[in-house]
């Protein structure tokens, strides 16, 4: 199966907001569990939102109530919107696809997902 891909990132500053995309279309046939992760430089790769078909939604601690996981099935698209970014959010943004139902327990484990993107950068300045 096709990589996911991702666009979308850039650069803000703190307290503001990004939205950040990734094209499902490979995915949008079958059982499937999605994904966001975040890689700072340096730094392990991150969970961040996981996303599993029946709107079934997970999202790191670090981020309640700041980011959002979603997804429009007529454009094949799953967004992240990132709001009240700061200085800590700047990482590579990874989006994840794992054909067949994860585990809700596993939904934000790095290994719980096979096909990787290339990742989009987003920057935080304060």
């Amino acid at each position: 199966q096709a990589r996911p891909v991702e666009s979308g990132g850039g650069s803000v500053q703190t307290g503001g907001s990004l939205r950040v995309s990734c094209d499902v279309a490979e995915y949008s046939k079958s059982d499937y569990c999605m994904g966001w992760f975040f890689q700072p430089v340096g730094k392990e790769r991150e969970s961040v939102a996981s996303f599993c078909r029946g709107d079934n939604m997970e999202y790191a601690n670090s981020v309640v109530g700041r980011f959002t996981i979603s997804r429009d099935n007529a454009k094949n698209t799953l967004y992240l919107q990132m709001n009240r970014l700061n200085p800590q959010d700047t990482a590579m943004y990874y989006c994840a696809a794992q054909p067949g139902l994860i585990l809700q327990w596993l939904r934000l484990r790095r290994d719980a997902y096979t096909y990787w993107g290339q990742g989009t950068q987003v920057t935080v300045s304060s």
